[in-house]
């Protein structure tokens, strides 16, 4: 029996839009407590409070990481929010996959017009050690990740002719 065991954590990079936002929200939570300090008026205080409580949430959707997880030819797929929260989001079965390569592989030549869904799981570009692999799911279908060689060398050896790494 071949069972193996992966674990990744790719951390999602923070985009300019992303930084605006943060920076907006707390910009605006810090003036209006300052003139809350200055007028003391009651209005002012729930506001700051709303948007304290605002400001919570938007840091914890910005703050983004995946957790791929392989075992017994399975990718299942977690979203950390802020290091407090955990979401599951997907479980592929490797053997569902019709073509997993490389963002850049000329082996997905065929597959790039298809009209799919697609599901962005990755860090948003390539890292040092992790390339952005498109992962084609069951013909409707596709996934971006970052996968390192190792990750993707052991799902290969379950699935050789599905798994490009050119």
């Amino acid at each position: 029996m071949n069972e193996s065991y992966k674990e990744l954590l790719v951390k999602r990079d923070k985009g300019f839009k992303e930084t605006l936002i943060r920076g907006a929200c707390i910009t605006v939570t810090v003036l209006l407590a300052l003139l809350m300090l200055a007028t003391a008026n009651v209005v002012i205080f729930i506001m700051v409070i709303a948007f304290g409580a605002l400001d919570y949430f938007v840091l914890q959707w910005t703050d983004i990481e995946f957790e791929y997880l392989y075992l017994d030819k399975e990718i299942s797929v977690d979203k950390i929010m802020a290091k407090t929260r955990r979401k599951k989001l997907v479980t592929l079965a490797v053997d569902k996959i019709e073509i997993m390569a490389p963002e850049k592989s000329h082996q997905l030549d065929s597959y790039r017009n298809r009209q799919t869904k697609v599901t962005d799981l990755s860090a948003g570009h390539d890292l040092p050690d992790q390339k952005l692999y498109w992962v084609f799911y069951e013909g409707n279908q596709r996934f971006l990740m970052n996968f390192t060689e190792d990750f993707a060398k052991t799902i290969k050896g379950i699935a050789p002719r599905k798994v490009f790494m050119d």
